[in-house]
């Protein structure tokens, strides 16, 4: 339950609108849920503002809709990350209106009231084409969360006039997410550029001695912008995680 419904809940107590049992009913669901393979958090919405998200790498298709189908209950939404295509059917099956993101590999049940707009844009910056399936996964993510959306995309280094030619998008962002394989050199390019957060994304993409990722991880860890922040590779979806936490904070 978000904090914005515990309020309304409270608000109608206040004014009479609402049982005070009625109010209790709501607020008294279980915290936590076991499903005997899973645990699900049902605090995280009040606690984080999204509710848990779900991992679909691992899990069978049976295991996701049964996860899905309880956050849902809920009313707050459902995210689900590396989807394999296998389970996608049995999703859109049990929660109408799901929306799959083939290239994100993402399914996305968006609740009935929308999460709060955060204060600017999330700016997500891809290096090239190949880094966009990690970069949709950060727009997907970010879209979940509340977020407003600009994207730049195959604006690598090594045609760096197509970057410095979007100077006016890079300045009105709130926080950028730049998203970057081979040498990983833009996230240091657009951290020099700019006075807002950077959040570096190492994709996997690249030659052997990129190291599947390896390398422009190294690359963005020891960047010299101030500024400059890295998760994991690719790891679109926590990117854009503390994107949120930046502009909802």
């Amino acid at each position: 339950m978000r904090r914005e419904r515990v309020r309304d809940l409270l608000a109608q107590v206040a004014d009479g609108s609402l049982a005070v049992d009625r109010a209790l009913e709501s607020l008294s669901l279980e915290p936590s849920e076991s499903l005997g393979f899973a645990t699900i958090d049902h605090h995280r919405t009040l606690r984080q503002g999204f509710p848990e998200v779900i991992f679909g790498g691992g899990k069978t298709p049976e295991q996701i809709v049964a996860i899905a189908a309880r956050i849902a209950e809920r009313g707050d939404g459902v995210l689900v990350t590396r989807l394999a295509a296998q389970a996608v059917e049995s999703l859109e099956e049990a929660l109408p209106g799901i929306e799959y993101n083939a290239l994100a590999r993402t399914a996305l049940l968006r609740p009935g009231n929308p999460p709060p707009a955060g204060r600017g844009t999330v700016l997500i910056v891809t290096a090239g084409t190949s880094d966009l399936p990690v970069a949709e996964e950060a727009a997907v993510t970010a879209d979940a969360m509340g977020c407003r959306l600009e994207r730049l995309t195959d604006v690598g280094v090594a045609g760096i006039h197509r970057l410095l030619a979007r100077r006016d998008v890079l300045d009105s962002a709130g926080v950028i997410i730049v998203v970057a394989g081979m040498d990983g050199a833009l996230a240091s390019v657009v951290g020099g550029l700019v006075r807002v957060p950077v959040i570096g994304v190492p994709t996997s993409v690249g030659y052997g001695a990129a190291f599947n990722g390896i390398a422009p991880l190294l690359t963005m860890l020891n960047s010299c912008a101030a500024g400059v922040t890295v998760v994991n590779i690719d790891n679109g979806f926590g990117a854009a995680a503390a994107a949120a936490r930046i502009l909802h904070g």
